[in-house]
């Protein structure tokens, strides 16, 4: 699967609320900050050399995320290997994908994905406040097609291919 989850929108409030001081940059000190905040880990050492600069503007922002969407499994950068055209290889890479998107959301590991851990991991990037609440329940009951109050992994994967091919 490639690009983001967060759509561009997304990935423009949380770097409006990484730039504190308003200055249009974002430094490697708080992007390391949501980076943490997320679950990847990178020194700043590692994290330098992947930025290139000191301070990231919005579009060199959006960039940096799409690349780690795109290279980094369980916060440890990995090698882009080369796409082959076997379908099936895909298939299995995009539900490989879609079950390390839910294990991020999963925080207790249950296997459901309770509102209480949308708001979790949505607060922790940034997107979600009191006023997401009701948000994030009017979405689990549209995904939830078993009515049992959570989103389990068939229910996760079809709100996120319907999500992408929108």
């Amino acid at each position: 699967m490639s690009g983001t989850a967060l759509s561009k929108k997304d990935l423009q409030r949380i770097f409006e609320k990484l730039d504190k001081n308003g200055d249009g940059l974002v430094s490697l000190e708080e992007l390391n900050c949501l980076l943490d905040g997320i679950g990847v880990q990178f020194s700043p050492q590692e994290l330098e050399p992947l930025v290139g600069k000191p301070c990231l503007n919005m579009h060199e922002f959006l960039s940096f995320c799409d690349s780690i969407s795109n290279h980094s499994v369980n916060g440890d950068i990995i090698e882009e290997e080369e796409e082959e055209d076997d379908d099936d290889d895909n298939d299995d890479d995009d539900e490989d994908d879609l079950a390390k998107a839910f294990e991020v959301f999963d925080l207790n590991g249950d296997g459901f994905i309770s509102c209480e851990e949308l708001e979790s991991v949505l607060g922790r990037l940034g997107l979600w406040d009191a006023n997401s609440g009701k948000d994030c329940r009017s979405m689990i009951c549209f995904y939830d097609t078993n009515f049992d109050g959570m989103v389990d992994f068939q229910e996760f994967k079809t709100m996120m291919l319907h999500n992408i091919s929108s």
